[in-house]
């Protein structure tokens, strides 16, 4: 009879994803990990199939709890233009709330992992893929609801606010003010039309 884990497995997902987050998927070893998660390392290879795998439950839980929380919640209480709106304001919120500088776990592995790793950077691109899926669907509704110019290419602009979106968590690794921020937003925001 196989034994039962003998590790709260949600913990030590979470201190996985906040090991992942602060050094990068590269520079985190299975033995940094493994002390992180409370976990030896062959209870890690067991209950999570090694790094690579570990890190694919990281991505997952990070999106789970961040990106698709923060969709669900907007698209749930907001009209489209202004879900599109709130989410880019909470980014830019949580960026200047974040001391460590330590940005987005999926725009930094975008950048640190994907061009090294395709199939990583799929998994990566699955997940921008949504932010931007939310971006299209809002401008669509934004436009069909007379909130976003008729004229507007939905398409177009849904890849130019993954864009900016990127950008923003970029810049704020460096420690960008709010000022910033906020020009960077601000002419994307202006394409989806002015609030009443």
């Amino acid at each position: 009879m196989a034994r039962l884990r003998e590790f709260d497995e949600d913990r030590a997902l979470d201190a996985a994803v906040d090991c992942f987050w602060n050094r990068g998927y590269e520079a985190t070893s299975v033995r940094d990990l493994a002390r992180e998660m409370g976990i030896g390392g062959a209870s890690l290879y067991n209950a999570f199939g090694g790094k690579r795998a570990l890190f694919e439950r990281v991505l997952e839980r990070y999106a789970n709890r961040s990106t698709r929380e923060r969709i669900a919640r907007l698209e749930a209480g907001h009209r489209p233009r202004e879900a599109i709106r709130a989410f880019l304001a909470e980014v830019i919120d949580r960026s200047l709330k974040d001391s460590d500088c330590k940005g987005c776990l999926l725009v930094n592995s975008a950048l640190d992992v994907a061009p090294h790793d395709a199939e990583l950077g799929r998994v990566v691109t699955g997940y921008l893929e949504e932010i931007r899926a939310f971006f299209r669907r809002n401008v669509e509704a934004a436009i069909e609801a007379g909130e976003t110019p008729r004229g507007t290419d939905a398409e177009a602009l849904s890849i130019h606010l993954l864009g900016v979106l990127m950008g923003m968590r970029v810049l704020s690794r460096t420690g960008a003010r709010r000022r910033t921020l906020e020009a960077v937003v601000q002419p994307a925001l202006d394409l989806l039309g002015r609030p009443h």
